[in-house]
């Protein structure tokens, strides 16, 4: 039998998931070791709670282009695209 010289990785799914991703060996496991590792989600507000103004601010601090003319569901569009 072969042996496994690498250590132990707590989210196996996850790790190989990065690698094939082209993460190296290394942060792949830094990464599939956290505490939460797999879990989604974070503790903000979902765009869709978000007003007009405060997706239009969104979309300037991480520069989309256009945004002036959108509405709403069209700023919600660009900033998960981005």
């Amino acid at each position: 039998m072969m042996e496994n010289n690498r250590p132990s990785i707590k989210n196996e799914d996850q790790y190989e998931a990065l690698r094939d991703k082209g993460y190296s060996k290394e942060k792949a496991a830094r990464i599939a070791n956290t505490p939460d590792s797999g879990k989604k989600g974070g503790t903000a507000s979902g765009y869709e709670d978000r007003t007009k103004k405060e997706l239009y601010d969104k979309a300037k601090e991480v520069g989309i282009e256009g945004r002036s003319k959108m509405d709403k569901k069209e700023l919600i569009r660009a900033l998960r695209e981005n």
